[in-house]
């Protein structure tokens, strides 16, 4: 877009409008009345996310343009601050390279700085990382500030699973909707077309904001009231993509691959039900569910890493491989894996479950990587 039409439709954002009140028909500036939005968060997805986010909020009246985006600073090997390069270039050099983000986001090393004054905080880290960020937020957000998760994972404790949603509602209480789907970051960042699932509580307006916000014409949203159902949707896939990686490492074929995705789903399925009654069996079928299932099976990070451990022959570990491969970036996979084998362990629900707790057992070195085809499956309770 020509510098004269930016100009012009900020301009435009900035005018006031009509007043629907009997007392006065004068214009009013409607700049306290629209949004600020916050990305907590700056990975791959992190950037991507942020791009959506800001092609909307600048061309939408109900939100203010800017869109600030934490960045866990770094150094480059140039010697550049990443925060300053992705200031420099519109471009997060190291996590999304070649991809403008939109002028009105900025990046921002101070945690604090980045969500003053926002009442849309977007959380998009490492699920590892999400309680000290959390802890680091407190007293420091607005009051109606509102939320919305876009992390997989989940935080295991002595009294049982936290989900993230739940993790971020307690320590800042606040609401926290939340946003999985089939969603590899690389693709939606050249506009390919994609899906995604908002999940939310009770309030649907409030639902309907996080749709507009992320909405494009390359990035369906939809909404349906079933949190839980949701975010453990996008949590456990990541452990039926481990396995989908050790098949394809030992070149099993696709009837295997295929066998080990229809398993995945039905331990998501019952894993998610047993731990929350209120999971809907439609959400399964949403893009959360099977879509995101099938693509992060066929080309996530957590596939690929698994794949080479394969290869491997487990010998080479997965940290190992991560910093190797990823460069930065995180696998949720692994840690969800051992997250769940601990809930799985603690109450007594091994046999259950057979395939996640063979990923877990390869993953940390128990089991060979072939032991994901050579387990003794149980019947697994109808849910």
């Amino acid at each position: 877009m020509a510098p004269a039409a930016l100009e012009a439709q900020s301009q435009q954002k900035e005018e006031t409008v009509a007043h629907n009140s009997v007392l006065s028909s004068s214009s009013v500036n409607d700049t306290t009345h629209r949004s600020k939005v916050s990305v907590i968060g700056s990975g791959n997805w992190g950037s991507v996310a942020s791009k959506l986010i800001a092609s909307n909020t600048f061309r939408l009246n109900s939100f203010h343009d800017e869109v600030r985006m934490w960045v866990y600073e770094e150094t480059l090997q140039s010697g550049e601050k990443l925060t300053d390069a992705i200031n420099r270039t519109n471009e997060n050099v190291k996590y999304l390279p070649g991809i403008k983000l939109g002028n009105n986001v900025v990046a921002d090393p101070d945690l604090e700085n980045t969500v003053r004054d926002a009442n849309m905080l977007v959380f998009v880290t490492p699920h590892q990382f999400m309680e000290g960020i959390c802890k680091r937020l407190v007293g420091k957000i607005r009051a109606d500030a509102e939320a919305i998760s876009l992390v997989k994972g989940m935080e295991v404790k002595m009294e049982g699973p936290c989900m993230i949603s739940s993790l971020i509602s307690q320590i800042l209480g606040i609401s926290c909707s939340v946003l999985m789907g089939a969603n590899i970051a690389n693709e939606i960042a050249v506009e390919k077309f994609s899906e995604a699932t908002v999940g939310y509580r009770q309030n649907r307006d409030v639902a309907e904001r996080w749709v507009q916000l992320f909405y494009t014409p390359y990035f369906i949203v939809t909404a349906v009231q079933d949190v839980e159902g949701v975010e453990l949707c996008g949590t456990l896939k990541n452990v039926v993509a481990l396995a989908a990686g050790f098949v394809d490492g030992l070149e099993m074929g696709n009837n295997t691959k295929a066998a080990i995705m229809r398993l995945g789903l039905r331990e998501m399925k019952a894993f998610s039900k047993l731990l929350f009654p209120s999971v809907k069996d439609s959400t399964f079928f949403e893009s959360c569910g099977v879509a995101d299932l099938i693509t992060t099976c066929l080309g996530g990070r957590n596939r690929k890493v698994a794949e080479a451990y394969a290869k491997n022959g487990g010998r080479r570990s997965f940290d190992e491989l991560e910093a190797e491969m990823l460069q930065g970036q995180k696998l949720q996979g692994v840690s969800t894996a051992r997250e769940v084998y601990e809930v799985l362990s603690h109450r007594g629900w091994l046999e259950l479950f057979p395939l996640f707790a063979t990923v877990h057992e390869i993953s940390s070195g128990l089991l060979p990587p072939s032991a994901i085809v050579e387990y003794s499956e149980k019947q697994v309770r109808s849910f």
